[in-house]
């Protein structure tokens, strides 16, 4: 017997959200207080709440339910797109990803909906804001870069307002970073000092990586972490004919698997068993490049290792297998 008295499929978007529920029947509600309330005041509370991971948007409502204590889940974006062109629908409107959400709740396992600590929300929030301003000032960066190399009429007016704007940036990012540092080290300091203990990860990397997997509890495997930063070998081939470039997923975040990759090079040289594996790669003719990402996969193997296992980092550490009887 199904434990849910009823599913609901949820589209949301920036002012509203759409919902369909099992039998057919199709409501629409404001994405604030208000409309969460007269949302739930029409639904069964017994039943399955499911909505996508949309930005920001779908964060509150979840977090509402959570609070009511009913079943939520939110489901990866990519997965409820998938599921859409499997099933060949063709009409794109809020109401129809709400029916085919709700469609996929009642033939998948789900998994209930947890918030993330409010630090954690905090610090990605400042992560989202780091990661502007450092396009902003790459982009003022790169324009000063043209201008020294432009005629010298009007050089100086042109570029002490870019060299202004950068100095203001690198202030700004600062202060965010050294406020990130803080949070850390306030909620979850143990946990950051002995990520640090590993050679080759920094403080930035230590920080994004708390930050993304939520203290490493959002993820029960070190491959489940692998996917999510999108650091996961892909390998294209098929048949006699199709033979594709294997490389890396990169749907996950980008600013942690550059941290990563960069770490990769001070590994090579600081870290016993990434230098060793680095050395094995390439003395079997692959490429350097490859070499550094499979170091830098095994840098966020060995901090994921070390954040399940509460020790500090040992080079001389060698897991051992459990013998069968």
């Amino acid at each position: 017997m199904d434990k849910f008295s009823n599913y609901y499929g949820i589209d949301i978007s920036k002012d509203v959200f759409d919902v369909m529920d099992g039998h057919g029947k199709h409501s629409q509600f404001t994405n604030d207080q208000t409309g969460f309330k007269s949302f739930l005041k029409e639904v069964d509370k017994k039943g399955c709440f499911v909505m996508e991971a949309t930005g920001v948007y779908h964060t509150q409502l979840a977090d509402y339910l959570f609070s009511k204590k009913v079943f939520a889940s939110v489901v990866n974006p990519l997965v409820i797109k998938r599921f859409i062109q499997m099933n060949l629908r063709r009409i794109k409107t809020d109401k129809a990803d709400a029916e085919m959400i709700c469609k996929y709740a009642q033939s998948h396992e789900l998994k209930a909906y947890k918030p993330s600590p409010i630090y954690v929300k905090e610090s990605r929030i400042i992560c989202e804001n780091v990661d502007l301003l450092i396009k902003s000032r790459t982009m003022f960066k790169n324009r000063l870069h043209a201008m020294k190399h432009k005629s010298e009429k009007h050089r100086a007016i042109l570029i002490r307002p870019l060299e202004k704007t950068i100095s203001e940036l690198n202030n700004q990012i600062q202060k965010l970073e050294k406020e990130l540092r803080r949070l850390i080290e306030e909620n979850d300091s143990d946990l950051f000092s002995r990520l640090q203990t590993i050679p080759g990860i920094g403080k930035s990397t230590a920080m994004f990586m708390i930050v993304l997997s939520d203290g490493f509890k959002k993820f029960e495997s070190a491959k489940q972490f692998t996917c999510y930063i999108g650091m996961s070998p892909v390998e294209k081939r098929s048949g006699s004919s199709v033979r594709g470039r294997s490389g890396i997923s990169k749907q996950g975040n980008p600013k942690l698997r550059n941290l990563l990759f960069m770490c990769s090079f001070n590994a090579c040289k600081s870290n016993k068993a990434c230098r060793e594996l680095f050395e094995r790669i390439v003395a079997k003719g692959k490429s350097k490049k490859l070499a550094l990402i499979a170091v830098a996969n095994k840098l966020m193997k060995q901090a994921f290792a070390i954040a399940k296992s509460g020790l500090i980092y040992d080079p001389e550490f060698r897991s051992v297998k459990p013998k069968l009887n």
